[in-house]
């Protein structure tokens, strides 16, 4: 922040230990000059882990940019210093950065299969990660053997010969992870790096973080939108929103006592692995760059605002032994206000399957996925399919809905007998089965408006007048809760969460009996994916649908979930009613995955808040 740190009311003195230090960064829309991010400090000793943590559009991923000295196309650093080992980067030609960037800090990027090269194998990538900074790598061989082992990777196994695909997704943000600590940087950025992976996967690769960090000395900035993952990892949270760090401190002290109004809504917004509860999000969205309001950013959204948040900026000052950008810090309490519990119903004994498979087995060419798989799913319920990634659970969702037809068993629904391959079915059984993608970003056609896209199941369903299509379009983007102003826009015009919230709409446009919901959150930060969850269980009750809902995080998993089957290498292991299994598992492979999942250990209070909302 722009005076005050989580320590002081001054910028950190030099220390021997202090890698990185960010002071008053602003960064702006090269276009219109208004800022994107603003008046952004704080500080990382070696060793530690920052987390950077807010919702998608917070400036997150910008700030992470930044701290190797680069702004995406558009945006330009303005103002503002980044100290790393006392030198500011910003003031380095661009040939220095590139000398800087591999051998002083480092980067980690979401997506490791986008960041390797498919074409070259993983002992090459990682030479030529090497040999770029000769300077400070040494003997390669030995190196590239040495922090392959840092990050639990068998360089015996033939690993440095396999090329990208040949890898699980784990392996490969390991071997990402082993290519930024290579040269011995004094900073890493990792930005999202356990996103879509499974609980016991992500456990090893923060563990692989937190190792390696110790070990060498080095600074860390690791930005998430799972606060889950974040409170087992750092030792210091910083609040992003609307482009300022809102709160500052140990992660101790923020999730255990949050102050701003919007780290209480984010963290009431986590679910819980421990008990079924009800989500709540955070109401509203981040306002934009060139669009932000007067006075406080967050006050349109916070119910704590009073007339005085609508005229003027907050300035971080000192509360409860943290940094915090709020007019009302000091008058809010630190106690967590209580949370609802919710008591998922049970489906009712006797009720009949409307989706029965028994015996399914799947193959990928002639490699077996799937093992003689046999489950039921009763109307208006919701079973959940767990376990890590490979163990088969979207293979198994894609033979459901008719996208593999590599199986053999059976398959029946509401009576009948389901058909391999969605086009050997009924058009009816298409249109009472609906699915729901993983990636929001790349289900929807980015050509097409909000409206076409969803009007486009009811065109090939439906024999309807152009009035009802667009009544009905109309309709189901309310239940989804977008207005008719989302009809002529394009996807890229929408966040991550209205986004899977449209490809939610078009599957529900048909009026679907059963939903297979395919890791429909995991992209998204924890207030959308309240949002989401309290969504889709909402229109099960409404419209009375049965649900498959394959998800990764477990914690999920009570809050929306009557049953459960977890699956391990393609087999099912264990199977019934939530509560029984998250709370009394006997198969040790669900005892280990639960036993993987992050929890974010706050204090809750029985009273009220301190400070009743305005």
């Amino acid at each position: 922040m722009s005076t005050v740190t989580a320590e002081a009311a001054e910028p950190s003195a030099p220390q021997a230990s202090l890698r990185l230090e960010v002071r008053d960064l602003k960064i702006d829309l090269t276009s219109s000059g208004a800022d994107v991010v603003s008046e952004v400090s704080f500080s990382v000793h070696a060793g530690e882990v920052l987390g950077l943590v807010g919702e998608s559009g917070s400036g997150k991923t910008t700030v992470a940019l930044a701290l190797l000295g680069y702004a995406r196309r558009g945006l330009t650093i303005s103002s503002g210093g980044i100290y790393l080992d006392g030198e500011n980067m910003l003031l380095l030609k661009p040939a220095e950065l590139r000398a800087l960037r591999g051998a002083k800090v480092s980067y980690v990027p979401q997506d490791p299969s986008a960041a390797l090269n498919p074409t070259l194998r993983i002992g090459t990538q990682l030479r030529e990660a090497l040999s770029s900074h000769p300077d400070v790598s040494g003997d390669v061989d030995a190196r590239m053997i040495e922090v392959l082992a840092d990050a639990r990777l068998d360089a015996s196994t033939g690993v440095l010969k396999r090329y990208p695909h040949q890898l699980s997704g784990g392996q490969q943000q390991r071997v990402a992870i082993a290519m930024a600590f290579s040269c011995r940087p004094s900073l890493i950025v990792l930005d999202e790096p356990t996103t879509g992976l499974d609980v016991t996967t992500q456990r090893h690769v923060l563990e692989t973080v937190r190792s390696l960090c110790r070990s060498y000395g080095v600074a860390a900035v690791y930005v998430s939108h799972d606060l889950a993952v974040v409170g087992g990892l750092v030792s210091q949270v910083a609040v992003m929103y609307a482009g300022r760090v809102i709160e500052l401190g140990s992660t101790e002290q923020v999730f255990n006592a949050p102050v701003h109004p919007y780290t209480r809504g984010l963290l009431a917004a986590v679910p819980s692995p421990e008990r079924a509860e009800i989500l709540v999000g955070v109401e509203g969205q981040p306002p934009r760059p060139g669009r932000r309001p007067r006075g406080c950013a967050f006050a349109p959204r916070c119910s704590y605002a009073i007339e005085r948040c609508t005229v003027e900026t907050p300035q971080p000052v000192v509360a409860a032994g943290r940094a915090v950008r709020c007019l009302r810090a000091s008058e809010l309490g630190s106690d967590m206000p209580r949370r609802r519990g919710l008591l998922v119903s049970p489906v009712e004994e006797g009720s009949e399957a409307i989706l029965d498979l028994k015996g399914v087995s799947a193959n990928y060419g002639h490699v077996p996925v799937l093992h003689d798989i046999s489950l039921q799913v009763a109307p208006e319920s919701c079973m959940a399919v767990v376990g890590e990634s490979g163990s088969g659970k979207t293979t198994l969702a894609r033979c459901i809905v008719g996208l593999h037809p590599n199986w053999t068993g059976e398959m029946d629904f509401d009576g009948t007998a389901l058909v391999k391959g969605a086009r050997k079915r009924q058009k009816d059984l298409l249109k009472r089965i609906q699915y729901i993608f993983q990636n929001p970003y790349t289900s929807l056609n980015p050509r097409k408006t909000i409206s076409q896209i969803i009007s486009q199941p009811l065109e090939h369903f439906f024999r309807l007048p152009a009035s009802e299509r667009e009544a009905r379009v109309a309709r189901v983007l309310e239940d989804v809760s977008l207005g008719p102003d989302f009809l002529s826009r394009y996807p890229d015009q929408l966040s991550g969460g209205e986004r899977q919230r449209v490809a939610i709409a078009r599957a529900l446009v048909v009026e679907p009996d059963l939903l297979v919901c395919d890791e429909v959150t995991s992209a998204l930060d924890v207030s959308v994916q309240a949002v989401i969850v309290e969504l889709l269980r909402r229109l099960q009750h409404e419209r009375r649908l049965a649900m498959i809902f394959i998800t990764h995080n477990l914690a999920l998993v009570r809050s929306i979930a009557q049953n459960t089957v977890v699956l391990c290498e393609g087999r099912l292991v264990e199977a019934g009613p939530v509560e029984q299994v998250l709370a009394n598992p006997q198969d040790e492979y669900t005892i280990n995955l639960i036993k993987d999942v992050p929890k974010l250990v706050t204090h809750v209070s029985n009273a009220e808040p301190a400070l009743d909302p305005a």
